[in-house]
């Protein structure tokens, strides 16, 4: 009888460990599962960004230093900039100076100051002074004249590709932009033209930077608005424009 009952006893135990197990590995699954995070596609969407980027707005800039001043990451450096053209724009707009005349005058000033300078060290150390000799290296010159040929290059290319009549949305784009220019170039001259693209630069990117957050979602707006009005424009109208082809001749 002791041992019948003995048995039951380790019967009964073995089961309530296996029942136990199961229970603990039924919890321990359950905890995994809500503990497991989501997937990042499934949580965050992909974020609308102004013109299509990726990258923060100091690469979209080109980097470097010039992005340092449009952001103003050295404020010193950006105001002096502005400053400067600023001054530029207000001696040769408001004041009417002529750069002829300013490169005139600053030219008989400095050599009015070396003929003074050099006189009075002659005078007082009985020897000549030893004037700097001032000579402009040819790789910087070549540099920009070979980057501005690329630009050109690509700039007449991008020209013939839309000559071609393959893209009309491109087409009616770049004559939209062109007859924009044509009136702004109409009204003030290349120096204020310059000059507001300039302060442009040195506001509109920072600013953007600041508040993108809040700029993206509006232009996403306005973009979804203005898809949906080309749309109607392109059924009405595009559509029933005949389209040409631009043949190259094999040489």
């Amino acid at each position: 009888m002791a041992e019948e009952s003995e048995s039951k006893q380790s019967t009964v135990e073995s089961v309530m460990k296996k029942i136990s197990e199961k229970i603990h590995s039924h919890d321990s699954s359950s905890s995994s599962d809500h503990e497991k995070p989501a997937s990042p596609s499934s949580v965050t969407a992909k974020l609308y960004r102004l013109f299509g980027r990726e990258r923060p707005v100091h690469h979209v800039l080109g980097g470097g230093k010039p992005a340092d001043v449009f952001l103003w990451r050295n404020k010193k450096v950006s105001a002096g900039a502005l400053g400067g053209a600023t001054a530029i724009w207000v001696l040769f707009e408001l004041i009417e100076y002529h750069l002829l005349t300013l490169v005139c005058h600053i030219l008989i000033l400095s050599l009015a100051l070396m003929f003074l300078w050099s006189n009075a060290h002659t005078f007082i150390h009985k020897t000549p002074p030893r004037i700097p000799e001032i000579h402009l290296p040819e790789e910087p010159f070549l540099q920009v004249a070979s980057a501005l040929t690329i630009e050109l290059n690509q700039a007449l290319k991008l020209l013939r590709d839309i000559a071609s009549g393959r893209n009309l949305k491109k087409f009616l784009m770049v004559i939209a932009a062109f007859w924009v220019l044509s009136i702004v170039g109409s009204s003030c001259n290349f120096l204020t033209l310059f000059y507001i693209c300039f302060v442009l630069l040195h506001t509109v990117p920072v600013f953007y930077e600041k508040y993108e957050d809040k700029i993206d979602p509006f232009a996403e707006k306005t973009m979804i608005e203005i898809k949906k009005q080309y749309a109607v424009f392109d059924a009405k109208v595009l559509s029933k424009i005949p389209k040409g082809s631009l043949k190259t001749k094999k040489v």
